[in-house]
């Protein structure tokens, strides 16, 4: 009798049909998910910053560390929102006085190319008419509070449920071993995202510091606008650093009279953007980040397709997510060997997972020792 257990074709055909599935559902329901990802996602970062709170101030009581985490978290957030709207009021205003030296770089463009000179700023302005898309960016602004909302309501009641985790692991996996394992591959997951998110915040506060110096050193106006924005692009891989390295040089042409600023800028940046990029980032990163470079170029493509800037900065997280998740099965394990950069797609550190306590112990205190989320 010829076996009833599908073949590896059919199989492979049956995943490749699943992923395009749920890649359509994530696209058709980007407003419900991106909100909650979001909010995952910056769940994850209080509790790993309330973690931190707890190792490195042993005074602090430990019900209260996830509290002084909320309030820490909203305070830097608060800060770098209201520096960004104070400098980005200036900004606007000093982008209207750089009209007269925009036609003057057109023109000077024009004639080292020998064509014609384009029409001057304030005339490309009042064909497009601006008025027009003023109801547009009010839309687009409303969306963004809307979004907003939903990610602090999902992030109270993602909070407000983290104990309710415990006995839901311990519902989903009655065998011990079961559980064990299913905890194990939650910490590799939390480890991985915080690992990155540290990295990439430590490496982020570094070009965007070594940026503010190059830009007040070289006189450019903004110059905190602009490191916070480029803080801020570090989060997203290639294009932040692209960002970071050409928008500060391109306004110093405007600035400056001469030529030299931008160039200084440009060669300043670009050379902190290789040494921390190629240099202090792989050996800070070690071997948590085991991704491989092309994944992350298409895990950026591909969510930034579906779920726009908030996929590009959600996008590497993913990547680790479920590189981790496709290594605990036999039959997706060669996936995540694919995703891996060296083969090795589960990598984490022993001390961080539970360790083996008699079969006596309550349950929930074999999820007690690590997976607080």
């Amino acid at each position: 009798m010829p076996s009833s257990a599908p073949s590896a074709v059919t199989r492979s055909a049956l995943v490749i049909l699943a992923v395009i599935a749920c890649g359509v559902v994530l696209y058709v329901l980007r407003d419900i998910f991106t909100p909650l990802a979001l909010a995952i996602f910056l769940a994850v970062m209080i509790d790993g910053l309330a973690r931190l709170l707890l190792r490195r101030a042993p005074f602090l009581p430990r019900a209260a560390a996830a509290p002084a985490a909320i309030v820490l978290s909203i305070a830097v957030f608060a800060g770098a929102a209201v520096l960004i709207a104070e400098n980005a009021a200036d900004f606007v205003v000093q982008i209207a006085a750089y009209g007269p030296r925009l036609n003057g770089l057109m023109e000077q463009a024009a004639g080292l190319l020998g064509v014609q000179a384009p029409q001057s700023l304030e005339q490309l302005i009042r064909q497009l008419n601006p008025a027009q898309y003023l109801s547009q960016v009010g839309g687009a602004l409303q969306g963004f509070a809307s979004s907003a909302v939903f990610v602090l309501i999902y992030l109270g009641f993602i909070l407000a449920s983290r104990r309710g985790f415990e006995r839901k692991i311990v519902g989903l996996f009655p065998d011990r071993h079961e559980r064990r394992e299913a905890v194990a591959a939650f910490h590799r997951i939390r480890d991985g995202v915080e690992q990155y998110l540290w990295v990439q915040t430590v490496t982020g506060v570094m070009i965007a510091v070594a940026s503010w110096i190059a830009m007040a050193l070289v006189g450019l106006d903004n110059a905190l606008f602009w490191a916070l924005l480029i803080f801020i692009a570090s989060y997203i891989p290639i294009i932040g650093g692209i960002v970071g390295v050409a928008a500060p040089p391109i306004f110093a042409l405007l600035q400056f009279d001469s030529l030299w600023p931008a160039a200084i800028l440009a060669a300043v940046l670009q050379g902190v953007q290789f040494v921390v990029g190629n240099i202090i980032q792989p050996r800070m990163q070690g071997e948590s980040l085991n991704m491989d470079p092309v994944v992350i170029l298409l895990s950026l493509a591909l969510w930034g397709a579906i779920w726009g800037l908030p996929g590009m900065f959600l996008s590497t997280p993913i990547a680790v997510m479920a590189m981790v998740i496709l290594a605990q099965f036999d039959g997706t394990r060669w996936i995540a060997i694919l995703l891996s950069d060296d083969g090795e797609p589960v990598r984490a550190k022993d001390a961080d997972f539970p360790t083996a306590a008699p079969p006596s112990e309550a349950a929930p205190q074999d999820f007690e020792s690590g997976a607080s989320l």
